[in-house]
């Protein structure tokens, strides 16, 4: 019998009641060694944290706002695109290999992150400056 961990409730916690159960549901995130490989789209607005438990992360600025990127599991992809624009948007990675910052400037500025040997590796990219 195969066990499956419940969707997130929210960016830092997983469903504390019965965190393992049998079957999967269509809703669920597609998890691999506890890396998310495909799942939900998170949000934020403004400044402060890009959620790492979904597969997409939309931005919105409000201004010149400072992101930041925390670490996650070895494998884990993360796409992250701007969808509207208040301004420009400062991503700073905890580690990130060849740069230190990734600025998003206008809606549908995009990046495609993997995180693996310790640091985030930037696979794609679309209208962002690296830095």
């Amino acid at each position: 019998m195969s066990k499956y961990l419940k969707k997130p409730v929210d960016s830092a916690n997983f469903a504390s009641n019965n965190p393992l159960r049998t079957g999967a549901t269509p809703d669920d995130p597609l998890v691999s060694d506890g890396a998310v490989i495909a799942g939900d789209t998170t949000t934020s607005s403004g400044a402060g944290a890009v959620a790492i438990t979904g597969a997409i992360h939309e931005i919105t600025t409000t201004g010149a706002d400072a992101l930041t990127l925390a670490d996650c599991t070895e494998g884990q992809v993360l796409r992250i695109v701007m969808v509207a624009d208040g301004g420009n948007g400062t991503l700073t990675p905890s580690n990130l290999a060849g740069g230190t910052t990734i600025t998003f400037n206008d809606v549908g500025d995009a990046v495609t992150l993997l995180f693996t040997n310790s640091n985030w590796f930037i696979v794609g990219q679309n209208g962002v400056t690296v830095a």
